[in-house]
């Protein structure tokens, strides 16, 4: 039943990285594996899942109550977090990491921890970027934004073609879905996507993978505990890149 209940933290740190993102430290670390998720309770509001950007911090992005109730939070204040949950990155060396927007938070672990050999990072323009300096301190980065306004104009998977896949052993990667799939399509035309290591964002209730609310089709597969991460020749024939779920089930188009 433990993992059940949540752990009050006390936040201890509130960094503004982009209009839209900011991260959040607290006063306990957890051990985890980079891309497994934390569910977050926010008092009074929700609880939601969230993945951790170092064994104290979680980074996030305002897109809904929950988000913006953390968003009003500030030292001092108490959080819960349970967990942590799911299956992180395998072990790897001689890693391609592809981040799109905040999805550049469960990467950064992994970053940091040196075995990435480079990094196509992108984001709406370049005051949305994520992490660019820390990253360019720590593995060689490529840099796309959809205005133009910072390195390539255009979409961060159009940095694919510039890279040799043979010479990287896997690619992690995360961010909006839409980005993911494409990520994914060009991995499955280039013959290598089980190469590919994605990290899903789905509905979650529970995070212990009772309620199935996760579930993805076909094969039923839930992304509280068989992912978040899955390898891209998993999710070739599933639901992935189609279409997701709102709370009370019903699909929507990703």
């Amino acid at each position: 039943m433990a993992e059940q209940l949540p752990v009050p933290v006390r936040i201890t740190g509130v960094t503004s990285d982009t209009p839209n993102v900011r991260t959040f430290t607290f006063d306990q670390e957890f051990g985890f594996v980079p891309a497994q998720f934390v569910m977050v309770w926010v008092p009074g509001v929700d609880e939601i899942p969230m993945a951790l950007s170092s064994s104290s911090s979680i980074t996030v992005q305002r897109v809904g109550d929950a988000t913006s109730a953390l968003f009003s939070l500030s030292e001092g204040d108490m959080i819960g977090i349970r967990g942590p949950f799911g299956n992180g990155f395998p072990p790897a060396r001689r890693i391609l990491a592809i981040a799109g927007g905040v999805g550049a938070a469960p990467l950064l672990p992994v970053v940091r921890a040196g075995g990435v050999r480079k990094l196509l990072l992108g984001a709406r323009s370049a005051e949305e970027l994520l992490f660019h300096d820390i990253f360019r301190e720590h593995t060689e980065l490529a840099v796309s934004t959809d205005d133009g306004t910072y390195g390539h104009r255009g979409f961060v998977v159009d940095l694919l073609a510039g890279e040799n896949l043979g010479s990287h052993d896997c690619i992690f990667c995360c961010g909006p879905e839409r980005m993911m799939a494409a990520v994914l399509a060009y991995l499955a035309r280039s013959g290598c996507p089980e190469k590919g290591f994605f990290s899903l964002h789905r509905y979650m209730k529970c995070g212990v993978g009772v309620c199935g609310s996760c579930a993805i089709d076909p094969q039923g597969l839930r992304v509280c505990r068989d992912g978040p991460v899955f390898r891209g020749d998993i999710l070739l024939k599933s639901e992935f890149g189609h279409y997701s779920r709102d709370a009370s089930g019903r699909r929507r188009p990703v």
